[in-house]
């Protein structure tokens, strides 16, 4: 147990943890004890209840969270919440040998993500506080999970408010360029060390999936086509052709050898290289299936009056011009655009270009991507499946 002065809370301001939420914000804060930014500190109400043990950094507004309830040792309550993780994926996850394993809050682990793919494990990093356990944590993963490599791709922008460099490399193990996965009988190469987030976005497995059921005998179009996940799984469900739109040649070079590697002939795909706004705008479209998939348009909140406008535009332009009967399956990644948000948006757009829009199917969450259900901001990936009349 952790001999610390604790953190106090104000007077009526601790009802979300005792609720099991994991976040602790400035405005909250009565009395800091002496301490190093990152460090593991009991937190207590008001009237002492010690309420759980949480680690803090004063330079950020959200600056503590909790990683276990009650009088729990920290340290204890991790083991159990990476023991949980690891084994409701072992009895969930069928087909595929890639997964994420930690899902962050997710899994009451703050500030921690780790992907397994094969035998490499794909460790990111968001907070000083999981940076100051890291060393614990390796230990656990190689203890459990015995993989042949981990590394470390610790970029995001939450690192910058938390006084973090972003960081990159091989922490344990042999080094690790390129691997194959398997999923749904299918094969992908995920390059680590260049990869965009973890390098393959497993997040979208049950989308996949969904697509690949009604693709038979459609073209699809797949804009912010990355390295053309969807498309392998369209063309493996019998479409006709897919025409992928990335803008990154490393992207399209490691799509096409996805489709040889699953035994496609290129005949039936076409890539284009091109800016996904830019093709819409220049573009027949003459495709009766539609992924839409882009990148985060609001990565802080700041950035919503843009995101906004983006979405919007983005969906005017494939309502313009999408054949009658065309189905549409659209993401948002974007943390601080609601599910609400983003179904408005397409609402507009729809009402302005004078097309009906009908809503299929939402996201379908991979089962290695939980939602804590006393922690709904974990929440990001929102998805429709549309048809457009």
């Amino acid at each position: 147990m952790i001999k610390r002065q604790p953190v106090v809370l104000k007077k009526g301001r601790d009802k979300s943890v005792r609720n099991r939420h994991h976040w602790i914000f400035s405005g909250a804060v009565a009395q800091y004890p002496e301490f190093e930014d990152g460090d593991l500190l009991p937190v207590v109400s008001h009237e002492g209840e010690l309420l759980g043990y949480g680690y803090f950094n004063r330079r950020c507004s959200l600056c503590g969270r909790m990683v276990s309830f009650g009088r729990q040792d920290p340290w204890e309550a991790m083991e159990e919440n990476l023991d949980r993780a690891v084994e409701m994926r072992r009895q969930l996850l069928a087909g595929t040998n890639a997964g994420r394993l930690i899902n962050a809050e997710g899994d009451a682990l703050p500030g921690l993500v780790v992907d397994q793919y094969g035998e490499v494990l794909l460790l990111q990093i968001s907070t000083l506080g999981m940076v100051k356990l890291k060393e614990r944590v390796i230990h656990w993963l190689v203890g459990k999970i015995k993989p042949r490599s981990i590394y470390e791709k610790s970029d995001s922008p939450a690192r910058k408010e938390e006084g973090l460099a972003p960081f990159q490399g091989l922490i344990y193990g042999g080094a690790v360029e390129e691997v194959e996965i398997e999923e749904n009988g299918l094969k992908f190469l995920v390059n680590i060390p260049r990869g965009q987030k973890t390098g393959f976005f497993l997040d979208q497995r049950s989308m996949r999936e969904l697509l690949r059921n009604f693709a038979s005998g459609r073209r699809v179009l797949d804009l912010f086509s990355y390295t053309g996940a969807f498309s392998v799984y369209a063309l493996s469900g019998g479409a006709k052709e897919a025409t992928l739109v990335e803008s990154s040649a490393f992207a399209l070079d490691l799509a096409q050898r996805n489709f040889e590697i699953n035994g496609f002939s290129l005949d039936r795909v076409n890539l284009v290289r091109t800016d996904a706004f830019k093709f819409l705008h220049q573009e027949n479209l003459s495709y009766d299936l539609i992924i839409c998939d882009p990148p985060s348009f609001a990565r802080r909140k700041s950035d919503l009056p843009g995101a906004y406008r983006g979405l919007k535009q983005l969906h005017r332009l494939l309502f313009r011009r999408v054949p009658a009967e065309s189905l549409v399956m659209t993401f948002s990644c974007s943390y601080y655009v609601s599910g609400s948000a983003f179904q408005k948006l397409i609402f507009q757009a729809a009402q302005q270009e004078g097309r009906l829009v009908r809503l299929l199917q939402r996201h379908r969450l991979a089962f290695d991507h939980p939602l804590n259900i006393f922690h709904p901001e974990s929440e990001y990936l929102k998805g429709f499946l549309l048809v457009v009349d």
